[in-house]
């Protein structure tokens, strides 16, 4: 591990550093420690990152929203008459090949559409059949990173599924696509401030190797509620007992749009907040992540700000967390801006 207080002055000393409340002390405050010579300080409240502007998390969040040009290409997927998701022009070519699960009508693009057989009028029976497909797909090489893992198809969370797709598949097919973003954080008991446990995503994952990451994080996949996940994902990510976990709160949610490489990704992700022991050690668990390291907040949000460093949808759970315990508020300019491109997505 990292000295954390080291690490502190190092970030700090930099573009973040902390308002000290007049209140609390009349002499000067030290960054790395909270005290003063000879005199320990109460725990300061509202603190506030003090910098030119908002720009470095609004440009990250920015990242999240990327390649929306294409969207007039993109040909919708109908299934009962609702709209589920979108698809590049090349996924459509290749669902023409399958013309007893997929119907094609038109052209590539918003004109267009792609529907199912109409004799496929069940989840069940929808889901074997589109599986069929994607398992050829999967063989030839067009889908990747197979899973074995379920995400319902719905037009907005509460709905019941229309049709359960392998994982790998989702953005392929453009559908929505959920997820638990857990924010693990210590509090130091004298002064209050705030350190994030870290993760350092494993170099033979097969997607954003290598990438800074939540303690722990996970899609929500077919048939667990949010909060089982959340006790599911801690125990086999970081080995946070369940005890523990399940005291995680639920804060809220984040969404972003992208189109990407092989598809259209309107993702939704719901935040917790996981308040742990200064004496816990999250261990790596299922080969995902290569290492923990507890850094003060001030030092993940200059990483935030200024690099690319963490995987992209991790930084909108931080400018998040960042915001709701006060340590960016309305007097910095930027401020509603950033706010609101935290839910740039469509949050249903």
């Amino acid at each position: 591990m990292r000295c954390a207080c080291r690490q502190a002055a190092r970030a700090t000393s930099r573009l973040y550093v902390l308002r000290q409340p007049r209140a609390y002390c009349a002499t000067q405050l030290s960054l790395a420690t909270h005290v003063t010579t000879g005199v320990t300080c109460p725990a300061p409240r509202n603190l506030e990152l003090e910098m030119g502007s908002l720009d470095g998390f609004i440009q990250r969040v920015r990242e999240c929203n990327t390649g929306l040009e294409e969207l007039p290409t993109l040909t919708p997927f109908l299934i009962d008459g609702k709209e589920v998701g979108k698809l590049k022009p090349r996924f459509v070519d290749q669902l023409r090949r399958f013309p007893k699960v997929f119907i094609v009508e038109g052209t590539p693009g918003l004109s267009g559409r792609v529907t199912l057989a109409p004799e496929l009028d069940t989840c069940d029976k929808r889901s074997a059949k589109v599986a069929d497909v994607l398992q050829v797909l999967r063989t030839e090489g067009f889908i990747t990173g197979w899973r074995d893992e379920l995400y319902p198809v719905v037009a907005a969370f509460d709905d019941l599924p229309l049709l359960l797709v392998e994982r790998a598949a989702a953005t392929h097919l453009g559908i929505k696509a959920y997820g638990v973003h857990i924010n693990g954080f210590v509090r130091d008991p004298v002064t209050g401030a705030l350190r994030l446990w870290v993760a350092r995503r494993s170099l033979t994952k097969p997607n954003w190797p290598g990438k800074l990451d939540h303690i722990v994080a996970g899609g929500q996949p077919h048939g667990l509620s949010c909060r089982d996940n959340v006790l599911k994902e801690c125990a086999e990510e970081a080995g946070i007992p369940r005890e523990l976990a399940a005291t995680a709160r639920p804060v809220g949610a984040v969404s972003y749009l992208t189109i990407a490489a092989n598809g259209y990704k309107p993702d939704v992700l719901f935040c917790y907040d996981l308040e742990l022991p200064a004496d816990f050690i999250p261990t790596p668990q299922d080969g995902e992540v290569s290492e923990f390291n507890l850094k003060p907040i001030e030092e993940v949000a200059e990483i935030v700000a200024t690099s690319t460093e963490f995987k992209t949808n991790c930084c909108l759970v931080i400018v998040d967390f960042l915001i709701r315990h006060g340590y960016i508020t309305p007097e910095q300019k930027g401020y509603l801006q950033l706010v609101a491109a935290l839910r740039s997505g469509d949050c249903s």
